[in-house]
């Protein structure tokens, strides 16, 4: 955090999608980039930093959106609510408009109950409900990443992913503690297929 802190990033897991970025080229502008889970706002950070010119000006657009106040920051807009509400996901869709998200980023994490077999079930439902977003409104060709565990769902999720996305890849940044479960899947050039993703 301390490293964070100096090089001005809200928290550690900036790094993280740093090192996803600049091995996977995920943020290239111009983009539409949709940040869920963004408090406090690190990934949000780096989205706005690498879709700006050196004169600053953010060729896109980012939109974060959490349950948790996100501090301001220069051409972020932020939603603040549930993903898990309707209402909220309706807000979400309403800021979009007519522009579908290039990338969708999802590094949201259930309260966690340290019981591992419910805090598994309660990310694998968050994991879905990103996929099921993704689903209906990422562009077509669009890449999605989204934070998981291992754990009871996780084969049955990436085969979700796989149905629906040209590549999948399993990424484990250096930033995550190595004893943590927590991976992130890589899903890139959404396909268009029909129907709902499986529940």
């Amino acid at each position: 955090m301390q490293a964070a802190t100096r090089e001005g990033y809200r928290s550690r897991a900036a790094y993280k999608l740093i090192e996803i970025d600049g091995r996977d080229r995920l943020i290239r502008a111009p983009a539409t980039v949709v940040d869920l889970g963004a408090a406090p706002g690190s990934w949000s950070q780096v989205i706005v930093q690498r879709l700006s010119d050196r004169a600053g000006r953010l060729h896109g657009r980012v939109i974060a959106l959490d349950l948790l106040p996100i501090e301001p920051l220069a051409g972020l807009e932020v939603i603040e609510g549930d993903f898990r509400d309707e209402a909220v996901e309706r807000q979400l869709v309403e800021a979009l408009g007519e522009r579908p998200p290039d990338l969708i980023v999802s590094d949201m994490s259930p309260n966690l109950s340290g019981i591992d077999v419910a805090d598994a079930a309660r990310s694998q439902d968050l994991c879905d409900l990103t996929l099921q977003f993704a689903a209906h409104h990422l562009k077509s060709g669009g890449d999605l990443l989204v934070k998981t565990f291992h754990g009871s769902g996780f084969g049955q999720f990436v085969h979700e992913l796989k149905k629906r996305f040209s590549t999948v890849s399993v990424r484990k940044p250096a930033a995550s503690r190595p004893a943590s479960a927590e991976v992130y899947l890589l899903a890139r050039g959404l396909k268009r297929v029909s129907g709902p993703p499986s529940a």
